[in-house]
């Protein structure tokens, strides 16, 4: 039987030969390709066109693809046939359910139990969907009042990825460029994002983000 071929993305080296080291231990996968940026991820997807692929939800710094929802937006719309597994280290409930609507085929914490990669990939190869025991009580990963849950609830797709930028330290104009958005757009759903959650300066911003696993 052939092996189901897999290319992984991280922009953390360490990360990617861990994961590697996990997924080859099982002699139904083969990984064919292991790429840094969005860029790379994508030749790679052209030229070595594997069935599942692994990838990082967060990959900042590649100005072409982006990483994140628009990352995966991209994957999912010229590549439908590649069954995608994301790791991620954000426990937003939002976003999760953003990506299994955008049709990712499973999510993984990568502070849960990484043991359950070769098990999700196995559900990706028979057309399954994989929900990570972690994944599905990830509201609780933090503990949160309900007030909070409800303004961190009231935010956007759009919104959560302008702060998650700017608390990884980019610019409103960096951020505007990476996303394709105009800075006046950006400008005010930071402002927006701001009002719901209830704060009323870029420091107290940062210091929420950061303190509810926003990033």
């Amino acid at each position: 039987m052939p092996k189901i071929k897999v290319v992984l993305a991280d922009d953390h080296p360490i990360v990617l030969m861990g994961v590697s080291e996990l997924i080859e231990r099982d002699e139904r996968y083969q990984i064919v390709g292991q790429a840094q940026t969005s860029t790379e991820l994508i030749e790679q997807l052209h030229r070595l066109q594997p069935d599942i692929v692994v990838t990082d939800y967060s990959m900042p710094g590649d100005e072409t693809y982006g990483d994140g929802v628009k990352l995966i937006e991209y994957l999912i719309r010229h590549f439908p046939e590649v069954k995608i597994l994301v790791l991620t280290m954000l426990t937003n409930n939002l976003i999760l359910s953003r990506l299994y609507d955008l049709g990712v085929g499973g999510i993984i914490l990568k502070n849960g139990d990484l043991n359950e990669i070769p098990l999700a990939l196995g559900a990706l190869a028979k057309g399954d969907k994989w929900h990570s025991k972690a994944g599905q009580g990830a509201a609780s990963v933090v503990e949160r009042s309900d007030a909070v849950q409800a303004r961190i609830a009231s935010l956007s797709v759009k919104e959560f990825e302008v702060l998650r930028r700017f608390a990884s330290g980019m610019s409103v104009r960096d951020i505007a460029h990476s996303l394709n958005r105009s800075v006046k757009t950006v400008s005010s759903q930071k402002v927006s994002a701001m009002r719901k959650l209830d704060v009323e300066n870029d420091h107290a911003l940062l210091t929420f983000c950061i303190s509810m696993s926003l990033i």
